[in-house]
């Protein structure tokens, strides 16, 4: 066998997550989509706002359709840069020129591009990841050389157990990872603990004389509710790398549209900024989705129905704890993260099945015992789930 084992071994077996959704879909079809209570995949389910749709139609109806689906610069279209770095000055204070933004196919190419940009394989260099975390960071993290390392969070609240945080980073640590809004857990990061975190890595930095890198993976940042702060890394450590997708805040998942941003506080801002784009032109990931370039770029103040999560997120957190669920109630994404009635999550996940309830149990994501819950389904799907649920709970009391 010719090819890569360590390759062949992520394609023939599917994220737990994506073997829940295609189950989902087989199971559909046996007994009706209305019949099945699927809260496996983070697929937004609130349509993208009528900007961007009509954008599409006007681009398409007066853009000349060669340039309009040609090849941009590798790094992304200049205009669409410029406009983006503008709306992070506009809203952050931060002064980045364009030429520190690079356009990617969605967050995971982000965070693959900075990975790739920042370790060296044959230096055993250490990744730092908060649990909860996105199981696909490991997956990432491993293909650019580096070693994952879990820090565990406070388990009442799922905030960073700084001083935990602060015993994980060594000689080795090369960068950190946090996802505020949280995926899976949907808690949004105080800002007392950001700078916490960022006082921890410049500590550090100082001790161990060199760059510890920081990522921001801000898929949800725009999904929060009520008037809930997510802090911009860049204003507190200069070491940031910003991962940003519309995937969320646009509902365009499918369209893999999203940037990098390197923090222009960064000593050595420029050169990184080289090195991901020597990395993304490595993975092959050069030149964005032309089309969708310009789409954003004209509709960076468009919003989705936040309203319409959160609806979502009330009928189930309150319902769910008072059937006796225990969980941290989201500040904002659209995931509950449920701590399963009994020890072994899968042997949870497998009698939630029974009455056709789909959750993903979320021992992959650095803390045993849950299960993730993606409410960013349509409204009849949590009604009709709720009674189902309850019988759920009912089985172990």
């Amino acid at each position: 066998m010719g090819y890569n084992q360590k390759m062949f071994g992520l394609g023939s077996k599917r994220s737990i997550i994506r073997e829940i959704f295609e189950y989902s879909k087989a199971r559909a079809k046996e007994i009706g989509a209305e019949n099945v209570f699927d809260f496996s995949l983070g697929n937004p389910s609130v349509p993208a706002p009528a900007d961007v749709n009509d954008t599409i139609r006007h681009l398409l109806d007066t853009q000349d359709s060669v340039a309009l689906h040609g090849y941009t610069s590798a790094q992304g279209d200049l205009g669409v840069r410029q406009a983006i770095a503008d709306d992070i000055n506009k809203r952050f204070g931060v002064s980045i020129s364009p030429n520190l933004i690079y356009m990617t196919c969605g967050a995971a190419a982000s965070l693959s591009i900075c990975l790739k940009a920042i370790f060296e394989a044959e230096k055993e260099e250490e990744c730092i990841v908060f649990a909860p975390f996105f199981t696909e960071y490991k997956v990432f993290i491993e293909n650019a050389g580096g070693k994952v390392v879990i820090s565990t969070p406070v388990e009442d609240t799922l905030q960073i157990d700084v001083s935990d945080f602060e015993k994980k980073i060594t000689p080795a640590t090369k960068a950190v990872i946090i996802n505020s809004p949280n995926n899976p857990s949907g808690v949004v990061y105080s800002e007392e603990t950001i700078r916490e975190v960022s006082e921890v890595l410049k500590k550090k930095s100082k001790e161990y004389n060199k760059e510890i890198y920081l990522i921001a993976d801000e898929p949800y940042r725009e999904l929060v509710y009520s008037d809930v702060k997510v802090p911009y890394l860049m204003d507190y450590y200069d070491n940031t790398l910003v991962c940003y997708s519309y995937s969320k805040s646009l509902s365009l998942p499918g369209e893999r549209i999203g940037y990098i941003a390197v923090c222009p506080k960064m000593e050595d801002c420029n050169n990184l900024y080289l090195a991901i784009c020597g990395a993304g032109r490595a993975l092959g990931y050069v030149c964005a989705p032309s089309l969708f370039q310009q789409v954003i770029s004209r509709c960076l103040n468009a919003k989705v129905n936040v309203e319409a999560y959160k609806e979502n997120r009330d009928l189930l957190y309150n319902n769910l704890t008072k059937y006796g669920y225990k969980c941290v109630k989201p500040d904002g994404a659209f995931y509950l993260f449920v701590k399963a009635l009994e020890e072994d999550a899968y042997a949870f996940y497998e009698k939630a099945k029974k009455h056709e309830i789909l959750v993903v149990p979320c021992d992959d994501f650095g803390l045993k015992g849950y299960v993730r819950i993606a409410y960013c389904t349509a409204k009849e799907t949590v009604l009709g789930a709720l009674p189902a649920f309850e019988a759920l709970a009912k089985e172990y009391l």
